[in-house]
């Protein structure tokens, strides 16, 4: 019954968050959202010999002093963040790419009654294609997908869901979502909460493939 809620919290989220980038203000692409910037090799010509040089391109990479645990408490929370990370890290980051996506197509629709019709196929669609493995997340995995939403996007969960449907309806979810252990208004701040530069230096190395 705990996942069923689990479910039903995390899912509100997810799909009030392509109607919530319909309302302008609501998010800005442009700082706002992680985007993944271009790697690999590209050919340019130098223009002063006129030959042809190939340029890579790489992401920056983070290195981190090796990480020595104060106590076992520390120690098993980094291995369940790591394994809780590698499970919600790769839903986060689709999560935001539906985002982007939806924004940009509904902005090609030429009335409001086409976006809102396109955003509850799209509620439907995405509550379907992401229960199953939904349904599979423990808590802590559902609080981590809460957290790396937030980190993604810069907005809360309880936020996403106030911009839509407005602070009665975000107030009942996160009241709902306090009953099983899910906080819609927690906050990600990997600078000054320890548990949360944890978890950031675990998505770094994943994204960065030191963790596999």
């Amino acid at each position: 019954m705990c996942r069923r809620f689990i479910l039903l919290i995390i899912s509100a989220i997810i799909a009030v968050m392509p109607a919530a980038a319909a309302h302008a203000g609501v998010f800005d692409r442009g700082d706002m959202v992680r985007v993944k910037g271009f790697r690999g090799y590209r050919p340019y010509v130098e223009e002063l010999s006129g030959d042809t040089v190939t340029m890579v391109v790489m992401h920056n990479i983070t290195v981190y002093p090796p990480l020595r645990f104060k106590n076992k408490k520390q120690e098993k929370f980094y291995w369940r963040t790591v394994r809780d990370v590698k499970k919600t890290l790769p839903y986060a980051k689709l999560i935001c790419a539906t985002l982007l996506e939806t924004y940009e197509y509904i902005e090609t629709l030429p009335t409001q009654a086409e976006r809102e019709a396109h955003l509850k196929q799209m509620e439907h669609d995405i509550f379907e294609q992401y229960k199953p493995e939904l349904k599979k997340f423990t808590r802590s995995q559902a609080n981590m997908l809460v957290k790396l939403i937030q980190r993604e996007t810069s907005q809360r969960g309880y936020d996403i869901i106030k911009a839509f449907l407005g602070s009665f309806r975000a107030g009942f979810w996160q009241t709902f979502g306090r009953l099983f252990g899910v906080n819609l208004k927690g906050t990600y701040q990997p600078d000054k909460n320890s548990d949360d530069a944890i978890i950031e230096r675990v998505c770094v190395g994943v994204e960065q493939g030191t963790i596999d």
